[in-house]
Parts: C-alpha cells; structure tokens; sequence
C-alpha cells in the first residue's frame, strides 16, 4: 500500500462552485510525490460529486473521493476521511474557499519543530472576513470554550489544521469533536501550537452552520470534553497508586 507524508482531508457538502479552484490550490502549495488528497462529499445536493470524479484523475496529485449518500455532518466526514488516509500527518480545512491553502507549508514547518509525540498545529484566523454577526458569536464562543476547556487555542473554529494521523486515532469520536481537536489533544498530554493564517471571504454558496446549530449543541458539547479530560485526569492520578516502593 502506497504511504504518503501528509494526507488533506477535506469535508464538503454544496461547495461544486469553490471546489475546483480550492483543489488546484493545494496541488499548488504540497508536495506533490508525497501527498494525497483526499475529499469527504457529504451527501451533496449539487453538482459536487460528477465535478470530483472528472477533476480528481486530472490533478497533479494523488486525489481520492469518499461518498456519503446522506448527510452525515463535518465531524464524521472528517473521520472517515482519516481513517482512508494513508499519510503520518493530517491537514484539514474547510472546503468553502475560506481557508486560504497558501499556508499550508506553515503549518507543515510548525509540525516540524515540534518534538512531542502528540500535537496540533491549528490555524488562528487574526482577520476574519465574515460578517460582524458571525466574528461576534465565534469571540463570545471563543471565550467561553477558553474558559471551560483551557485549550491554549484562540480561534478553535478554524478549519486548517494538522495533527500526526496516530494522535487523531486516539481522539474520541463524537458529533461536532473536529471543534474540540486541541483540547482532545491537551488531553492526550499532546501540545497545541496556534499559527497565524489568512482567512478569505466565502465567494461562492453559503455557510452551512447557524447560530442555532451551533449554540445550544456547543454548550453541550464543550461540558461534555470538560468531562472527558476531568476523567482522564483522574485515571492518570489512579494508576500512579498503589504501587510498592
């Protein structure tokens, strides 16, 4: 089986008009020889999936499609897509154009000049192009997961990120975790390394998530990774018991 040093992995649903522009641009920026890319359709209404099979023969590197038949969210997407891959490293961003791929390789040279065993080298957004609506809900929903979760993160939300493919195997699985990444890693005693990104404006289609999508389910969710890393905290503290001196 052919191994590669990075894989891309790319959640889309709806994005047929950003996709083939998006694609060329990370050919552009990775090694070709030693990269794959790999696109997860999520259940696509448009004309994304007839698009990604006469473009993925055509680029200059290694370009594979996974099908879902129905929507299954951007968490799973990018599991299923991780568990296909065949490269030591994870990218993903997201495949509405926003991520810009130009900095890719920073975040590659980034993982490079880390030593731990577990890490990820996230993407933070300094200038964001959504609306005033939007940046206030991720400020108000940056700071309350800073609190809660103590990620060492300031921009969780952005979808370019990288993460050795071993680390991401041990992460648990749940809806929405790709939101949770850093703090799943914190877990694990891995480290987080925040990299500053270019963010672009959304050309094409609309976003996919709401307030009301997000809001009540983040609560939710960041209580319940509080609980996760509280569990694994304790666990640790147990099994350094009971031993003879």
């Amino acid at each position: 089986m052919r191994q590669f040093d990075v894989s891309v992995v790319l959640p889309a649903k709806n994005e047929a008009k950003n996709l083939s522009a998006l694609l060329l641009e990370i050919s552009e920026v990775v090694p070709n020889a030693t990269t794959e890319i790999i696109v997860v359709d999520d259940g696509s209404s448009d004309e994304s999936l007839s698009l990604l099979r006469n473009l993925s023969s055509t680029l200059p590197v290694s370009c594979r499609v996974i099908v879902h038949p129905m929507s299954c969210g951007q968490s799973t997407s990018v599991f299923h897509g991780v568990l296909q891959a065949k490269g030591k490293w994870i990218i993903t961003l997201d495949a509405d154009g926003q991520n810009d791929p130009a900095d890719i390789p920073r975040l590659i040279r980034a993982a490079k000049e880390t030593n731990a065993a577990h890490f990820c080298v996230i993407g933070h957004r300094k200038k964001r192009k959504d609306t005033p609506w939007k940046r206030f809900q991720s400020k108000v929903a940056n700071r309350v997961r800073q609190w809660i979760l103590q990620d060492d993160t300031p921009d969780t939300g952005c979808g370019l990120k990288l993460l050795p493919r071993s680390t991401f195997l041990l992460l648990p699985y749940f809806d929405h975790m790709h939101r949770y990444i850093p703090a799943l890693t914190k877990r694990l005693g891995g480290k987080v390394v925040c990299v500053s990104v270019n963010h672009r404006a959304r050309l094409e289609g609309k976003s996919n998530y709401t307030a009301w999508n997000r809001g009540w389910a983040g609560i939710i969710d960041m209580l319940g990774v509080r609980w996760l890393m509280y569990r694994n905290k304790l666990n640790h503290i147990v099994s350094g018991m009971g031993h003879e001196d």
